[in-house]
């Protein structure tokens, strides 16, 4: 009888969420094709349920979290869950070969994750070859239920996705690009919402448009789902006021224009407080240096409700693609909440300090024609990343030895002027990690280079936020620059973009037992081979049912 009494209780619970929050969210995520039309053109695309950008996936802080993923398509999949922590749960980051196999045609495998601690804006995305171009999607993290936001409560709270679109097939893009040892095309149009607004020679091509009512305030939950461009976003006539990044508060500020690596969020309120008509809404490319970009910018509006569709739309003019000074506005005034309830830990001492050069090289292929019998990689500490073909939190787990080797440099192996022009391209291979101890405070210095071309790097850690301490132009100066570390209220996130001729500098606290982090420099250059790992200690909960290993 008391048993029963129990499962009547859970039933009333579920039954009845307005009264008792159910704390398991669960999703079924079906891999399969979708034809698109998109600049005049239809191809084929990988989604999630048919839609692009995919479903949004909505969970309360502390949730526990079920997305059973079912690939139906002909490539090899997984889900990377972009920013969650994954405390213990390692086995459902979803980086293939790095925390799991992938998922193979026909088969599925359920992800299984608690949102510990978190609440904000992330993204999933496939994270195996160039999947994620087209299988992404936003992670809403509400607060606990009476838990209020730390700024005025908005009327309506609205998904932004900033992405790019290919007219050709991804995966050939990027198997063209390895296979003749050159740079991938880039993308042939950004995205607001899966559009790309008016395109001048096609006529048909519509636009995504946000219904705003007069005198109301709105939350945009905005992400960068791109693979390669760091990119602005701004909206004619109005003022957008940051509250968040990473899913992790901020200090408010306003501003006109915001810029988002690949990887990162950006929540920002903005209050419909001009007189009704349509605003231009656009999203163009970040680059300061002398790289091939798609240099096409998104067009969508912001529509006042009332507004006749046949009503002029108010412009605006995106910032130059080498806008440095707009871009450090916004990155420069970042900073952590720091209130009673969210304060920034921020370690003061460091156990740990590395220092990481991120760039590319270019190394021998005699299959590569194209490229004069050479390949561009990309590296860190000279050290091009070889994918295994044994997860390496498998390999972990099991003492699976002859996967990888613990040797990672903790710093670069020759030092040079690393924002210059060294005389050696080549760099090495090798499948390498760099162990932490449980609880170990860690300084890394990420150090952008000139070896071929100086250029921005977004980089994301697996399993850890941590706080952008400093930053600057040229080569890092250990004795002088830290000096200037902000160690009060640094901006706390996930994702940061390495500026290009530059250097950052993050501090975190390796509290997660048993993880698999990694480094990962996002977009093209993770394709080309840059991914090194950083293990720290303890262990995870056993393997998930389910789990197939990597053969």
């Amino acid at each position: 009888m008391k048993c029963s009494w129990v499962r009547l209780l859970v039933l009333v619970a579920c039954l009845l969420p307005a009264l008792v929050e159910c704390r398991v969210r669960k999703y079924t995520f079906n891999v399969v094709w979708k034809n698109t039309s998109s600049l005049c053109a239809s191809k084929p695309i990988v989604t999630v349920n048919g839609h692009f950008p995919g479903p949004t996936l909505y969970a309360r802080e502390d949730d526990t979290v079920l997305v059973r993923v079912v690939n139906q398509v002909k490539y090899n999949v997984s889900i990377h869950w972009h920013g969650v922590r994954q405390l213990r749960t390692g086995w459902s980051d979803g980086p293939a070969y790095i925390t799991q196999c992938p998922i193979p045609t026909g088969q599925s495998f359920l992800y299984n994750f608690t949102l510990t601690g978190q609440r904000g804006t992330l993204l999933w995305h496939a994270h195996i070859l160039w999947l994620r171009a087209t299988v992404h999607g936003a992670i809403v993290i509400l607060p606990k239920r009476g838990v209020p936001y730390p700024f005025p409560k908005p009327h309506k709270e609205v998904v932004v996705i900033l992405a790019e679109w290919w007219k050709s097939d991804v995966e050939a893009v990027i198997n063209e690009a390895l296979s003749s040892g050159l740079a991938p095309n880039v993308s042939d149009a950004h995205t607001i919402n899966g559009h790309p607004g008016p395109v001048s020679n096609c006529p048909s091509q519509g636009g995504y448009s946000l219904q705003v009512e007069p005198g109301k305030t709105y939350l945009l939950r905005i992400i960068n789902a791109a693979l390669n461009e760091e990119l602005f976003f701004k909206i004619a006539g109005h003022q957008l006021t940051v509250v968040e990044v990473d899913a992790l508060y901020t200090k408010p500020f306003k501003i006109d224009t915001l810029v988002i690596a690949p990887g990162q969020t950006t929540n920002a309120l903005i209050s419909a407080d001009q007189n009704s008509g349509k605003y231009l809404m656009t999203t163009s490319p970040f680059m300061d240096s002398p790289i091939a970009v798609d240099n096409f910018t998104a067009k969508a509006t912001l529509h006042y409700s009332g507004t006749l569709a046949s009503s002029p739309t108010t412009l605006t003019n995106p910032p130059p693609q080498n806008a440095t000074a707009v871009a450090n506005k916004f990155t420069n005034s970042l900073r952590s909440l720091n209130s009673k309830k969210y304060p920034a830990k921020v370690p003061l001492t460091v156990d740990h300090s590395l220092f990481i050069t991120v760039g590319l090289g270019i190394n021998p292929c005699a299959t590569c024609a194209a490229g004069n019998g050479s390949r561009a990689v990309a590296s860190m500490n000279n050290v091009t990343f070889v994918m295994p073909t044994t997860a390496l939190l498998q390999a972990h787990y099991f003492n699976i030895s002859g996967v990888y080797t613990t040797d990672f440099p903790a710093k670069p192996p020759v030092a040079f002027n690393y924002t210059g022009s060294p005389k050696n391209l080549q760099t090495m291979n090798g499948t390498k990690v760099y162990r932490l101890s449980y609880n170990s405070t860690v300084q890394v210095v990420l150090q952008d280079t000139g070896i071929i071309a100086n250029e921005n790097h977004p980089v994301h850690l697996h399993g850890f936020n941590f706080f952008a301490v400093g930053k600057g132009l040229g080569n890092y100066n250990p004795k002088t620059d830290p000096q200037n570390f902000n160690l009060v209220d640094p901006v706390e996130r996930n994702t940061v973009g390495v500026p290009s001729g530059g250097w950052v500098a993050f501090r975190f606290l390796a509290n997660n037992p048993g993880s698999l982090v990694h480094a990962l420099p996002l977009g093209s250059a993770h394709n080309l081979g840059t991914e090194n790992g950083i293990l720290s200690g303890k262990r995870q909960r056993p393997r998930p049912v389910g789990y197939t290993p990597s053969k």
